[in-house]
């Protein structure tokens, strides 16, 4: 007569795998820091929004290119938006538009996990933020009567 595995009981590995988890749960505690980092995270979410992801950006033709600034595309729910990534001093500039411009009462704001700045969308679907802090940001263009759309989280290091 054979025995199915399951009556046989926990295996050794099986064992080692609860006594360890066992020994981890209550002597390592979370660091204060990322549970902060992680309460800080979850702030930032915006539910309901469509997130942006990134486009490929054709390159330019016919024109020479110093190297200093980025062009970035992210595109999601009839939209594009263009950004146009300068650092330079250990800041980073910011200039974009969205497209097709979303008309009056648009705005953008740009995230970063220290600060959120917002400006009014031009009536072509421009805007610009200077002085950002290196490191993680989002755009967020809300348009009346239509959900956010927020860019996926980039990192912009400084030069």
């Amino acid at each position: 007569m054979t025995r199915s595995p399951s009556s046989f009981g926990p295996s050794s590995d099986d064992e080692f795998l609860i006594a360890a988890l066992r020994l981890a749960s209550g002597h390592d505690p979370v660091p204060d820091e990322v549970a902060a980092t992680a309460r800080a995270a979850f702030g930032l979410r915006l539910p309901g929004a469509a997130t942006a992801r990134p486009l490929a950006v054709p390159a330019p033709s016919g024109i020479r290119s110093t190297g200093r600034a980025r062009l970035l595309r992210f595109g999601a729910d009839g939209l594009t938006v263009d950004l146009d990534v300068d650092s330079s001093g250990g800041l980073v500039d910011l200039a974009g538009r969205v497209c097709p411009p979303p008309g009056a009462g648009a705005r953008a704001e740009v995230r970063t996990p220290c600060l959120t700045e917002s400006r009014e969308l031009s009536p072509t679907g421009q805007f610009a933020v200077v002085g950002l802090p290196p490191g993680w940001f989002s755009v967020v263009c809300h348009r009346p009567g239509h959900p956010p759309v927020a860019t996926s989280w980039t990192r912009i290091r400084p030069e």
